[in-house]
């Protein structure tokens, strides 16, 4: 076991600490690759040597070490590859660390009896199309000719689908900065149905991403919109940019078309969330020319605000949507 999967149990309007918690991550391995909105992973082969113990061992350190210096606790899972680790997680529990042996013996057991969907990279009309032809378990997959899967799902596809039934590992941990990313949330009190309370939510969290991002001379290139329901589950969509940006209406468009691609009806909302992604410097970003005064306009409207709110506090300029 070398790899640790790591989902951080944090507080709904606590995505901010999830910097910190990589930071505590890279103590014990600079090998940290993050995954927003509130997980890792960490490649502890180094560290096992260094400081003489397993994985489960260093997670249960980690563990402490979350809750001590953030107040958050954190559900791991271990493994020899970052898939195994992945599928370890969806076991484990704060508190408790679900390892996956490194012996083959161990990872096919672990593998046999689960769903073909368990499987990282598998979706619904994958697993649909297999289980047309009895093979609905991992087992199944794993012992099935190499040249019917690929007749299935097709050849490279087939190939990597019986290598990962098989319990071939080939993926890699790839350390990112979490620093190319802004993010921000809007917790609700309750369970929030009104579509226009979530349009709200939108809009105020994108224009802090926007003057957040022009604070700090930055543009973004995508924006990730985190959508937490009252039963604890999550969708989370991504969008890129049609160019780096730090305009908050061109932000507050692309948080809203993909709310609205998400067809929500009636659905209770806890925690809105959206992240910048893809940070770079706004002088080494190019911006297309419209010609449009009005764009213009509200662009020099936009710096007079800022000017404003740095001055005088956040809540100096608003929409009048949020105004009341």
């Amino acid at each position: 076991m070398t790899i640790l999967c790591v989902r951080f149990q944090l507080p709904s309007m606590y995505e901010a600490a999830l910097p910190g918690l990589l930071g505590l991550l890279e103590e014990f391995t600079p090998v940290v690759e993050a995954l927003p909105p509130d997980g890792a992973l960490a490649d502890l082969r180094g560290a096992e040597r260094y400081f003489g113990r397993g994985a489960a061992e260093l997670a249960s350190v980690i563990r402490v070490r979350a809750l001590a210096r953030f107040g958050v606790d954190c559900a791991i899972g271990a493994g020899p590859g970052p898939m195994l680790a992945r599928m370890a997680l969806g076991e484990a529990r704060p508190g408790l660390t679900r390892a996956v042996p490194g012996d083959p013996d161990a990872v096919a057991e672990f593998l046999a009896g689960r769903p073909v969907v368990a499987l990282p990279g598998v979706g619904p009309a994958t697993a649909r199309t297999l289980g047309e032809y009895g093979l609905d378990t991992l087992g199944r997959v794993a012992a099935a000719p190499l040249s019917t899967l690929q007749r299935l799902v097709g050849a490279r596809a087939g190939r990597e689908l019986h290598e990962r039934a098989n319990g071939v590992d080939r993926g890699r941990v790839v350390p990112n900065a979490v620093s190319r990313s802004l993010a921000t949330e809007r917790p609700f009190g309750h369970d929030e149905l009104d579509p226009g309370r979530h349009r709200a939510a939108l809009l105020s969290a994108a224009g802090e991403l926007g003057e957040r991002l022009r604070a700090l001379g930055k543009v973004c290139g995508a924006l990730t919109l985190t959508v937490r329901y009252a039963d604890r589950s999550a969708t989370v969509r991504c969008r890129a940019l049609a160019e780096p940006t730090a305009h908050s209406a061109a932000l507050t468009g692309a948080a809203y078309g993909m709310y609205e691609a998400l067809g929500l009806q009636r659905a209770r909302v806890r925690v809105l969330a959206l992240r910048a992604e893809g940070l770079d410097s706004a002088e080494h970003a190019s911006h297309q020319l419209t010609f449009d005064p009005a764009d213009e306009k509200v662009r020099r409207i936009e710096e007079v605000a800022d000017r404003a709110r740095a001055r005088f506090g956040p809540r100096a300029v608003l929409p009048g949507t949020l105004a009341a």
